[in-house]
């Protein structure tokens, strides 16, 4: 099945699923946007699955939407019209989880003119980082950050990369503490980080983690993922299709037969349930512009989830090989 055949026939379709609720920060607000094409999301779509958050017991949406390139995007241009259809996906789903940065260009701006236009701020867990040195920087950054996304407190603020980790965490425990933010997280995108990562997850304990895991990279589930475990931090995972190379390559091969044995319909649907097989994986942050590729990404979160038994080696080398 396409992603475009899977939305067409999803925003047709109602199921149940029981999953915990899960409980923005803010008061939620029923989205008011209507799709790129004009049409309001249906209203009794299966809602995907839920996990909790261990520092506060909160429950979060296992997939969310990543914004790096796909939200560095222009009013007026036939790539920012298909972007609020993204976001009525997303959250009429059960979605909350939107992830930027000031490293995304104009991904941050483009988040919250959405937001705003659609009401919709009620309905998303707003994630973004601090990317730059020294306090002061950071504070400015922020601040525009805050600015761009047209909020006045962020569910979560993460270290982006890890620069001036010691100098930010500080400013992050400080605007917790005044309710600017709701949780503070750390962030990295590559293995070569992990020795970093792992010693300031056990000296900080952040209330998040963001990291990359997916089929072709687990390295991750060595020793950061079982630490986040133990230690009661939430993980995002950033690429979780490898960085995009792997889903490439297997997209026009046809799709496994024990594919269906976890409900997966499509590549991204499998290679999503490969990431929230371990159970230390609180939300999947896949990046895209598309409605319909939102709404293939959102269906891997529904019921059944598979667990790490499921996946056998044979079976990660028929994905991988």
């Amino acid at each position: 099945m396409s992603r475009a055949d899977f939305l067409r026939l999803s925003l047709g379709g109602a199921m149940t699923l029981a999953a915990a609720p899960f409980a923005p920060l803010a008061m939620a607000t029923p989205p008011t946007s209507t799709t790129a094409a004009g049409a309001s999301p249906a209203a009794n779509l299966t809602k995907i699955a839920t996990r909790r958050i261990p520092v506060s017991g909160a429950s979060l949406p296992v997939i969310g939407c990543g914004t790096y390139v796909g939200f560095d995007e222009v009013p007026g241009s036939v790539e920012y019209a298909r972007l609020p259809g993204v976001l009525n996906t997303l959250f009429a789903h059960g979605g909350s989880v939107i992830d930027s940065s000031p490293m995304y260009g104009r991904a941050e701006q483009t988040t919250g003119e959405l937001l705003k236009q659609s009401n919709s701020r009620g309905n998303a867990f707003v994630a973004t980082k601090v990317w730059t040195s020294g306090r002061e920087a950071g504070i400015r950054q922020m601040e525009e950050s805050f600015r761009l996304l047209g909020v006045d407190r962020v569910d979560l603020m993460q270290v982006h990369n890890l620069v001036d980790w010691r100098t930010h965490l500080a400013t992050l425990r400080d605007w917790k503490a005044a309710g600017r933010i709701g949780y503070i997280g750390v962030t990295h995108y590559t293995a070569s980080a992990y020795v970093q990562l792992e010693s300031v997850l056990k000296a900080e304990k952040p209330d998040f983690v963001q990291l990359n895991y997916a089929i072709d990279d687990r390295e991750a589930a060595q020793r950061l993922l079982p630490l986040a475990a133990d230690l009661g931090i939430a993980v995002l995972v950033n690429r979780p299709f490898g960085g995009g190379g792997l889903l490439r390559r297997v997209r026009d091969r046809p799709l496994p037969g024990w594919a269906a044995e976890v409900g997966a319909t499509s590549w991204a649907q499998l290679l999503l349930k490969f990431v929230l097989a371990n159970p230390a994986v609180t939300c999947a942050i896949p990046g895209t512009s598309r409605p319909e590729h939102m709404a293939d990404n959102l269906a891997a979160g529904r019921a059944p989830l598979p667990d790490a038994g499921f996946w056998t080696a044979a079976r990660i080398a028929a994905v991988t090989g």
